[in-house]
């Protein structure tokens, strides 16, 4: 049995999303043999984080500066606008290094079920940095759910009379996968979304 801190450390850490409690006890574990030189990093880097981190006022993305490092890139390509459901969505895409343009970040999907609407999200703050002129592109990077597909039409439709380009992600059969482990939905869009070899 370990102390009430050492179990209360624990217990945060098997907050954090794909940490079960053996996983966090695992990591308190791994943490208290490396105190002197891991525990130490850690503990510094949440503090600087904690002290610094705020929300882009830009996109809604998520840093230590505001605006964000990439809005305030100036390598990126403001004419074009990458529209994300969530943070972690846009640090995904942005792992990549395949889109150079800006990000702007939702906060969510709309659901009905949820009562989430579309004022409980960041489409009014888009319209305004798509209305202030400069941008050629969005594109719509929603997931590929009922609620994602949901958001992006809808955006898609308060865009429709602006002199922009609208786009939206691919959808379809992911590389290496075998069309016998893939769900309905999936080989559905990958149907509709073929198109011709050459």
């Amino acid at each position: 049995m370990a102390s009430q801190e050492i179990e209360n450390l624990a217990s945060a850490l098997a907050r954090l999303p794909g940490l079960g409690p053996r996983s966090a006890r695992r990591a308190v574990l791994w943490l208290v043999k490396h105190r002197e030189t891991a525990l130490k990093q850690v503990l510094h880097a949440l503090e600087a984080v904690q002290d610094k981190l705020v929300e882009c006022e830009t996109c809604g993305n998520v840093d230590t500066q505001n605006p964000c490092t990439i809005c305030a890139d100036p390598k990126r390509d403001a004419k074009s606008i990458c529209v994300v459901e969530d943070v972690a969505d846009l640090w995904a895409l942005d792992r990549a290094r395949l889109f150079t343009g800006t990000y702007h970040v939702l906060g969510g999907r709309l659901s009905a079920l949820d009562g989430i609407r579309p004022e409980d999200l960041a489409i009014d703050s888009l319209m305004g940095r798509v209305e202030q002129g400069g941008v050629d592109e969005v594109v719509l990077a929603m997931n590929a759910t009922l609620e994602g597909q949901t958001t992006a039409h809808y955006i898609a439709e308060r865009l429709e009379d602006r002199p922009i380009r609208i786009t939206q992600l691919a959808h379809g059969l992911p590389v290496g996968g075998e069309l016998d482990y893939l769900d309905e939905g999936t080989l559905a869009q990958a149907l509709r979304a073929r198109r011709p070899l050459s």
